[in-house]
């Protein structure tokens, strides 16, 4: 569920329950206008936070990324390996039973972080940036 859908969700009843409020269509409009006016301020406190929380995962990452121990530059990209060639066993019988449910829900949760870490590096500077110029 995205957040568009939450903030939507809160301010469509109440929206709604002005609609059906007997006062002049000018309060209602006005009403409703401060009301457009939170949900924005809502979503873009939201969009601030989200925006902060991958900067912070991005700087992890590179500080990882440009650590002083090679384990510690390396241990992501050996961890999705190992992953990558349990896939390829287990898909091909070469293990002596198939991997376990949780081990494709770690497959899955690995690869996502390890997309989107790689993904973020690239896109939170350049959404800082557009957000700093407005």
């Amino acid at each position: 569920m995205s957040i568009w859908n939450v903030l939507s969700g809160i301010v469509e009843p109440v929206t709604a329950l002005i609609d059906d409020l007997h006062t002049s269509d000018e309060e209602r409009l006005q009403v409703k206008a401060r009301l457009f006016d939170m949900q924005s301020a809502m979503a873009a406190k939201v969009m601030d936070y989200e925006a902060r929380l991958i900067e912070s995962k991005t700087k992890v990452i590179t500080a990882e990324a440009q650590g002083a121990s090679w384990l510690q530059r390396n241990w992501r990209p050996i961890t999705m390996l190992t992953f990558l060639v349990l896939v390829v066993a287990d898909t091909f019988g070469l293990t002596e039973f198939r991997l376990a449910t949780e081990a494709w829900t770690l497959l899955q949760i690995g690869l996502g972080g390890y997309v989107i870490g790689r993904s973020a590096e690239k896109i939170v500077p350049k959404v800082t940036e557009a957000m700093s110029r407005d």
